[in-house]
């Protein structure tokens, strides 16, 4: 349960749009999104994109939201009126990050929590330029994956001065909206999906500078190979089967040393031939399918994938209370 129902919305794109559509689905939170004002293209109306995705997935148990649940406004003051929770998207940048939190927390109550959906900046570094009357130990990171209304992992991370009270909140808030909330206990750039993330284009990239293979072949071999298997267990779980009968210790004892020398020795030189290299593969791998088919795609083979977990999660809780 969670006891946070005003939500603030302040950066109003593809995220902030997102994370709108969930929360108005997901319950009796009120909204307020601030557009900046001067930035590119219009605030993106989330009741259009993201209802029928969030009801195919089960997500959408407020069936009567309405408009007027959701205020749009440039107006700072008016959009953090009675918030309980701020989830703050805005630009990748320190120094504005530093001055919206402390702008922000003047029109807050003492008790409101200030999110960043930051995932490259981590919340210690904005803290140490907030002032204390701003009451930092409020202040965390909900970085969530995009988008935020369709993919379930949320990562919570405080900073050194955030209150373990403010990371309970949030995790609880989170969870209580479908999301599969995650505690970076500690922080480090990037926190954990990207990070291996990263470790992935860093292969990637070497894989193609040293001509071992083309960028479709990257993708085919990720999208049909391990990248099925991740979509439905993480890799120590998927490890512990292919340790067989011996489970991960078999795998531990065998393969971890190895499996530990099969990357590259070096990390790749990211030039300009490089980065033509890696982005004519892929406008050529793509072809004249658009952003929108592609998206659709995506997001098509993402709803049957959550559902079908959904559907063996239920079955597999099911199964459990008979044994018992």
């Amino acid at each position: 349960m969670s006891d946070i129902q005003r939500v603030a919305i302040i950066g109003c794109g593809t995220i902030g749009a997102s994370w709108a559509a969930l929360f108005l689905a997901q319950g009796p939170h009120r909204h307020r999104l601030r557009h900046q004002p001067g930035s590119r293209g219009n605030p993106t109306n989330p009741r259009a994109r993201c209802p029928p995705v969030l009801a195919r997935l089960g997500l959408a148990k407020k069936a009567d939201a309405k408009a007027e649940d959701i205020l749009f406004t440039t107006d700072l003051a008016e959009a953090l009126k009675g918030a309980q929770l701020v989830q703050e998207n805005g630009p990748e940048r320190l120094d504005f990050k530093r001055d919206l939190f402390n702008n922000m927390a003047k029109h807050l109550s003492s008790d409101a929590i200030i999110a960043t959906s930051s995932s490259g900046l981590t919340c210690s570094s904005i803290q140490e330029g907030m002032d204390a009357a701003s009451k930092p130990e409020r202040c965390v990171v909900g970085h969530p994956f995009n988008p935020p209304h369709l993919i379930p992992l949320v990562e919570v991370v405080g900073g050194w001065q955030t209150s373990a009270a403010t990371i309970q909140r949030m995790m609880d808030f989170y969870t209580a909206i479908g999301k599969k909330a995650v505690h970076v206990q500690k922080e480090v750039v990037g926190h954990i999906a990207n990070r291996l993330q990263a470790a992935i284009m860093r292969e990637a990239l070497y894989l193609l500078q040293e001509g071992v293979c083309t960028v479709e072949d990257i993708d085919d071999a990720v999208s049909n190979g391990p990248g099925l298997r991740w979509g439905v267990m993480g890799p120590s779980t998927l490890f512990h089967l292919g340790g067989g009968p011996g489970g991960v210790q078999h795998m531990a004892d065998h393969l971890l040393g190895p499996l530990m020398s099969w990357y590259a020795p070096r990390d790749p030189v990211v030039d300009d031939g490089l980065k033509k290299k890696w982005v004519d593969g892929t406008l050529e791998m793509v072809g004249d399918r658009s952003f929108q088919d592609l998206a659709k795609q995506r997001d098509e083979e993402l709803i049957q994938l959550l559902n079908v977990r959904k559907e063996w999660d239920e079955y597999a809780e099911q199964q459990q209370k008979q044994t018992r």
